[in-house]
């Protein structure tokens, strides 16, 4: 597997009463593939991961096979804070059919770099799917060094991590590791037109959940090179990176997806967008309309 260019994180939509929204989640599902989105991630931080009941995790991912099998990549988030149970996540993800898995550094324990070595190999080496690494220290609190990096991406059925800190000397270090079993993903909304530009093999986006084709022209112009049409819409897309950090993810990304009418609630501990933000979120679903039916009128979409 080679992953590459624009891959969505997607959110998982409820109804108003704190429902999964099966309907919605499909009609989502079925956006990204119009759009031309290259992944998807079901299940990871952005997709409430945390909130769901095994049953709830299991319906996603088999009606996101059904929409995309064969059509592009379905990757589910299947990293906890125990190595046995992530194996047993991980497992679970395959025999629902997910194409690959994107384990996330196990959260809270904060093991060494050598624990996280003989995490991931472990997972690997148990895993019936390829594993992408994914490194956030920021929601973590457990940063994946590039020498711990290196000698995972040595392992055969690790093809690649999502990077999630944004400094372009971390992005650098990374690079040097990308060959043909192992690619480089950002994992930052802000700096993946940079990231790309640099190298990187494309970007796992929260921002392309309510902008997918804007974001799939945005990954094409940055790896090809074309920094300046690339800079170009990167600016364009800045406000809603910004708003989209206005509070913890996905809360604002959720408020402009409500808009669009995919889904309506979080759950507990998240909670809707604060009022104080209510404006801003109206003003940014007017530049999402704006901005995506320009690049799906241009025949972004197929």
């Amino acid at each position: 597997m080679r992953l590459s260019g624009s891959i969505t994180a997607l959110a998982t939509p409820f109804t108003a009463a704190g429902e999964l929204d099966l309907d919605a989640w499909r009609r989502l599902l079925q956006a990204q593939r119009q759009a031309r989105t290259q992944a998807v991630v079901v299940a990871g931080s952005t997709g409430e991961a945390a909130a769901l009941f095994d049953a709830e995790y299991d319906a996603l991912l088999r009606a996101a096979v059904e929409e995309l099998g064969g059509h592009l990549p379905v990757l589910a988030g299947t990293g906890l804070s125990n190595t046995a149970r992530t194996i047993e996540q991980t497992r679970r993800a395959a025999a629902l059919g997910a194409d690959a898995a994107l384990v996330v550094t196990p959260p809270y324990v904060r093991p060494t770099q050598a624990g996280l070595i003989a995490h991931f190999r472990a997972v690997a080496d148990d895993a019936a799917v390829p594993v992408v690494l994914y490194n956030v220290p920021g929601r973590t609190g457990c940063d994946m060094l590039p020498d711990t990096v290196a000698e995972l991406a040595a392992h055969e059925q690790v093809v690649g991590i999502k990077e999630a800190r944004n400094e372009p000397e971390r992005m650098q270090a990374l690079l040097a590791l990308r060959g043909e079993g192992f690619a480089v993903l950002g994992g930052d909304d802000s700096t993946a037109m940079r990231a790309m530009l640099a190298g990187a093999d494309g970007v796992v986006s929260v921002a392309s959940n309510v902008v997918p084709c804007a974001f799939r022209r945005l990954c094409d112009l940055a790896r090809a090179g074309d920094e300046a049409e690339a800079a170009a819409l990167d600016a364009r897309l800045h406000a809603l990176y910004d708003f989209l950090g206005v509070e913890s993810n996905p809360i604002p990304l959720k408020a402009l997806l409500a808009r669009q009418g995919f889904g309506r609630a979080l759950r507990l501990p998240l909670t809707e967008l604060s009022p104080a933000h209510a404006g801003l979120a109206e003003r940014m679903a007017d530049v999402v309309a704006r901005i995506e039916g320009e690049f799906a009128g241009n025949g972004n979409a197929s």
